[in-house]
């Protein structure tokens, strides 16, 4: 990768459904996500925010390809990940990955922590068992849980717990990108700024780049290099992150938006 390449290119990414609301209506299109571009730089923080219904989660199911975009372009490290071949598909699998709201839905309540964390290492890489094993305990010290949760279940835990469970199995392969999808909406407020600092030393440590998609600002100032507002499917803004400046400029945003719809 040249050293000016930024780690994630996505150029005007969209993504239309098609609906019908009628027997011989003609079909028409709902533009969930509607011409979307943004660079995101290792080691650094991408905030996206906006009202429900924005845009902002299926723009992070596009760029992990649990959907396909209609339209758009997508690069990591300037290799095509759209393309249909091997090559794209391994680096979609092993270099983004997703860490999803609630970590009460997201995880198997059927298989214990260790199944959840040796799965994605079972599935992509030859690692014996014991090499599995060995990398799933490594990565639950790194996230706060003790060796004797190896062998529990989901439900044996605090929502806190179950999302460092969730970033750990988001993390056992290595990825360069983690596209956390409201990660800490669903935990108590005590909790979030745990879990928020736990992202921040991991993407100290391992180098890690996020996509934080978030509708609550004050999250955001904690945690963002940049911001990006979404509204009605489009990037409205896109700005570094000052202390004060651009969290203002947000929600003065915001309010337009309502008195617009309005």
């Amino acid at each position: 990768m040249s050293q000016n390449q930024p780690l994630l290119q996505a150029t005007d990414l969209k993504k239309y459904y098609p609906v019908k609301k009628g027997l011989f209506a003609p079909e028409q299109l709902v533009k969930a996500l509607d011409g979307v571009s943004f660079t995101l730089e290792r080691g650094k923080t991408l905030a996206v925010v906006g009202e429900s219904g924005c845009g902002k989660s299926t723009l992070g199911r596009l760029l992990t390809m649990i959907e396909t975009p209609t339209d758009g372009e997508l690069f990591y490290q300037g290799q095509d990940l759209l393309q249909p071949d091997a090559t794209a598909e391994k680096l979609r699998r092993q270099k983004i990955q997703i860490v999803f709201q609630n970590p009460y839905g997201s995880l198997n309540p059927r298989k214990k922590v260790g199944q959840i964390l040796e799965e994605p290492l079972l599935i992509n890489t030859p690692l014996s068992a014991a090499e599995r094993r060995e990398k799933a305990l490594a990565m639950m010290a790194k996230v706060g849980l003790k060796t004797e949760h190896y062998d529990r279940y989901p439900h044996m835990f605090s929502g806190g717990q179950r999302q460092r469970i969730a970033i750990a199995r988001g993390l056992m392969l290595n990825p360069d990108v983690v596209i956390a999808d409201e990660p800490v909406s669903a935990l108590d407020v005590s909790v979030r700024a745990q879990v928020l600092n736990l992202m921040m030393d991991l993407q100290q440590e391992l180098g890690l780049s996020y996509v934080f998609i978030s509708h609550d600002l004050s999250v955001v100032e904690h945690i963002a290099d940049e911001v990006m507002v979404m509204y009605l499917g489009a990037a409205w803004r896109r700005a570094v992150r000052t202390p004060f400046s651009t969290i203002r400029a947000i929600r003065i945003r915001r309010r337009c938006c309502r008195r617009r719809r309005a």
